[in-house]
């Protein structure tokens, strides 16, 4: 479509890249096609391309050109789940013999499926601290193909250097794969540094309202595209038409949310380092934060996502979740409503024990768009 060519502008392309209006109607937001199959113009006729909706719904080809422009890639593809979209990947580029470099600090579903699933059908992966580019190096090996990088990391918000990361994985022959479900595209575009996939748990931000799930990938590559198309239809697990319709309606917003999740976590995150009760805070807007200065060249923004940890241990860390009241206890992030977690018992329990364990002393905060006030005044009564 031309919508990629509407506007340069972030903010525009939200709302009007996919979001053509209906043709029949003339309605602004594209309709739910809550539909199987389609009537088609004699054999092998397609009407506009659809002949059934796990191939293509025109609800989520509005969602994956949306999603496409706003990462500024060429192909998007939307999925049942963040998971779902991370698997179809693997199963795209990876082959029984192949090597990923993962970080020491991601998601513990990913590192779930590449522990406990991928690795059943013989790829092998390691872990490196992918904050540092010479650690990514030394961990790269001949059968390496891909590079898999979360940037802020979940849940410790570190940062890794995707331009530099990128060259090392191009000069190894290895693709990047940048999770940017952290930072969204409106705070940060892989594509744009060299990485050559962006995977998105449509679930969080850029949904936005924590009524939804949903998985994202998107490429520059057109071959590349044309290859993860294909097993995304042999494979299945793709976005209903009313998830996909969900998903846009959050992206038309989700340049002012981010605005709002930024400056609340910064907020914060300056409390939290001035409390008595907390050792250490762990947020990249931070000055003295360790990856500070590529987060302000690769960012926007900081995001709304902040972690501490508490004095007293992981007794004094699950306190803390369990007092606050303005900040829901939950999973997930990334909604408009402030949540509150102890990783290592709720999102992060399937790292126990490896490389990537959490401190269990740590808590994570996804920062909403409440008025920051009262967000502080919980968090003060919560640590007591």
């Amino acid at each position: 479509m031309s919508d990629r060519h509407i506007s340069q502008h972030f903010e525009t392309l939200a709302i009007h890249a996919g979001n053509t209006a209906d043709p029949l109607t003339g309605a602004v937001v594209p309709p739910i096609y809550q539909v199987s199959t389609y009537k088609q113009d004699g054999v092998g006729g397609l009407r506009g391309g659809y002949e059934y909706s796990r191939s293509a719904n025109p609800t989520r080809t509005a969602l994956e050109e949306n999603l496409a422009a706003l990462e500024g890639g060429r192909r998007g593809l939307a999925f049942a789940s963040g998971l779902a979209a991370e698997d179809c990947l693997l199963r795209t580029l990876l082959s029984p013999g192949d090597h990923v470099v993962i970080p020491n600090d991601a998601y513990g579903g990913t590192f779930r499926l590449f522990a406990k699933v991928v690795a059943r059908w013989g790829v092998e992966w390691s872990v490196a601290d992918t904050s540092d580019p010479s650690a990514v190096r030394a961990a790269i090996t001949p059968k390496t193909k891909i590079v898999w990088v979360e940037t802020p990391s979940n849940p410790l918000l570190g940062i890794t250097d995707i331009a530099a990361v990128a060259q090392i994985s191009r000069d190894a022959g290895a693709k990047l794969v940048v999770d940017n479900t952290f930072a969204t595209p409106y705070l940060q575009q892989p594509l744009s540094l060299g990485a050559d996939v962006v995977v998105h748990s449509l679930t969080k931000y850029m949904g936005g309202h924590s009524d939804v799930v949903g998985g994202a990938l998107i490429v520059s590559d057109e071959g590349l595209g044309e290859e993860l198309a294909f097993h995304q239809n042999a494979m299945g697990a793709v976005a209903g038409p009313f998830d996909s319709w969900l998903v846009l309606r959050g992206t038309k917003t989700l340049s002012v949310r981010m605005d709002r999740h930024s400056e609340n976590a910064t907020r914060i995150a300056d409390m939290l380092t001035r409390h008595a009760r907390v050792t250490s805070v762990q947020y990249p807007g931070l000055p003295d934060h360790p990856g500070h200065e590529i987060a302000a060249k690769q960012m926007k923004a900081f995001g709304g996502m902040v972690s501490f940890r508490v004095a007293g241990g992981e007794a004094a860390a699950v306190e803390v979740c369990n007092r606050a009241k303005v900040f829901t206890l939950g999973e997930s992030l990334g909604g408009v409503e402030s949540l509150i977690e102890h990783p290592g018992r709720m999102t992060h329990a399937s790292v126990t024990g490896s490389a990537l364990e959490v401190p269990a002393d740590l808590v994570r905060l996804s920062v909403g768009i409440e008025n920051v006030e009262d967000l502080l005044e919980d968090l003060q009564r919560a640590l007591g």
